[in-house]
């Protein structure tokens, strides 16, 4: 049996509901840092009244930063840090989607150490340097189902001086406290709803393959494919369905969890080269877009057949007997969550950019490529891309 590691150190509070005992928790703080999205939705679905209420009754005095995008920049996390600073706010509370979550990471831990973040980046262009000094404490409340951000210690940033999305690591990147209540994701639309649980799945389906997956890796990835492969089309057909949201929702934090005791592929490395050239692009809909492609090349070179065919049956093909099969479920997923169609073009992506993709992708989140089973070429991520253009 692999050796592996399985260090999550926060507290997940699961269930519908859960945001009405945010009070009732012992929070790290007494004055927040409450982050949220630059859009109307956790204003206008009264999410931000009843944290702000929770935290009031928990005695917790609260400062608003409502400036983060779809795809986070650094510059925003830059000005987020400052805020914290300058307003004496001794932990962050995250509001909203993974995007809301990775960045207060980043605000949190640009607000405990000095210069920019881009130094304590790793990859690419990145200065290389480990943090300093711990990040300030996090709470994160999702009300999303994609990343799994609320329990991994991890956060993905843009910058577009160089056009690098790559990520941020950090034992204090986990968030001390997460709120999971399925509630919240009622709002979501339903192709936000499909782009998210497809991000949440792709999560899983890459650390089922990694070269290294480990016996709790696994296990929380094939509940994580069950639980959002079997109730995502639910989800997305009928918003209201709150069996189907809390499914994904948990198959989202199991992915989180995999994530923590795992790796994910380069699947994600070459999502992120589309988006950070392409701010526009949802993530989980880039992903959706190269994910026939690049299942199908690690299919066709031999890479572990045997975990496709698993793969396959967790997302319902019970009968499941190839590798292939795994492909079929992917797409009638796709097409039951109505995202079969979505096209790279529609995002101003053009073939030309191909290259330049892959190139980025090999730098920015160089790690990624180190996990998968067979490497893949310059040649091959341009094939994936061209494969998958429409």
């Amino acid at each position: 049996m692999k050796s592996f590691e399985n260090y999550i150190p926060t507290r997940l509070e699961f269930g519908s509901g859960a945001l009405d005992r945010l009070s009732t928790f012992k929070l790290p703080g007494k004055r927040a840092l409450l982050v949220i999205s630059n859009g109307k939705s956790t204003r206008s679905n009264g999410y931000l009244d009843r944290t702000l209420k929770q935290l009031e009754k928990a005695g917790i005095e609260s400062v608003v930063f409502d400036k983060i995008q779809a795809n986070p920049l650094k510059e925003t996390v830059m000005e987020g840090a400052k805020l914290a600073r300058e307003k004496s706010c001794d932990f962050v509370v995250a509001l909203g989607g993974g995007s809301v979550m990775d960045a207060s990471k980043a605000i949190a831990a640009m607000a405990t150490n000095e210069g920019d973040l881009w130094d304590y980046v790793m990859f690419g262009s990145g200065g290389k340097k480990p943090f300093s000094r711990p990040a300030l404490p996090l709470v994160a409340i999702t009300t999303t189902a994609g990343t799994g951000s609320e329990i991994d210690s991890g956060a993905v940033i843009t910058n577009p001086e160089t056009n690098e999305k790559t990520a941020v690591f950090g034992d204090s990147l986990f968030p001390v406290l997460s709120i999971v209540d399925p509630m919240l994701t009622l709002s979501v639309p339903p192709f936000y709803t499909a782009c998210q649980g497809f991000d949440a799945l792709f999560h899983s389906t890459e650390g089922y393959i990694a070269k290294g997956a480990n016996p709790v890796s696994d296990m929380y990835a094939l509940a994580a494919i069950e639980n959002v492969g079997r109730y995502l089309a639910r989800a997305v057909k009928d918003g209201s369905d709150i069996e189907a949201r809390e499914h994904v929702s948990f198959g989202n934090s199991l992915s989180g969890m995999m994530m923590s005791t795992g790796e994910c592929t380069s699947e994600h490395s070459l999502e992120h080269a589309m988006s950070a050239y392409h701010q526009s692009l949802p993530h989980g809909a880039g992903l959706i877009m190269i994910s026939l492609a690049y299942y199908s090349h690690f299919i066709k070179a031999g890479a572990c057949p045997e975990r496709f065919v698993r793969m396959a049956k967790a997302m319902g093909m019970e009968d499941a007997k190839e590798p292939q099969d795994f492909l079929a479920a992917l797409k009638k997923l796709q097409c039951d969550c109505l995202v079969d169609s979505l096209k790279m073009s529609d995002y101003g992506i053009v073939p030309d950019e191909f290259e330049k993709f892959a190139k980025n992708a090999k730098s920015a989140m160089s790690f990624l490529f180190s996990c998968d089973r067979i490497p893949l070429s310059d040649e091959d991520c341009v094939a994936i891309y061209a494969a998958s253009y429409k």
